[in-house]
């Protein structure tokens, strides 16, 4: 089953070097940009497209289907390997920047102290 672009769940981005990025934001479509899962229980019709008239900013066109999609399970447990390293470091990379944080005075706390300091 092609992406569901009618899903509320889809989302679609064209960065300003014409790349597009094109997802499922709730990361059920392993295959993506070209394919959702058949028969996605999360499926949900967007309701706020009713009546409304697409300009210029319409989704563009899926790109072509690689010949290996869909016969190598491996792919999908390799990215689900690779967004669980991108997770994993998050927390790391935040305990370092508050642990920096803490480890410094801030700029405000230094120009108190250089205004109050005790002058012998």
């Amino acid at each position: 089953m092609p992406m569901q672009e009618t899903c509320k769940f889809f989302e679609s981005r064209t960065y300003p070097n014409g790349e597009t990025v094109r997802k499922c934001d709730l990361d059920l479509a392993p295959e993506a940009p070209w394919r959702c899962p058949d028969g996605c229980t999360a499926f949900t019709p967007r309701l706020a497209d009713v009546n409304w008239a697409h300009g210029t900013l319409v989704v563009p066109p899926t790109p072509p289907e690689p010949s290996s999609l869909g016969t190598d399970p491996s792919i999908a447990a390799l990215l689900d390997e690779a967004e669980d390293i991108v997770n994993a470091a998050g927390p790391k990379m935040r305990a370092e920047v508050e642990a920096d944080r803490t480890a410094r005075p801030s700029g405000v706390e230094r120009g108190w102290k250089r205004i109050f300091r005790r002058r012998r």
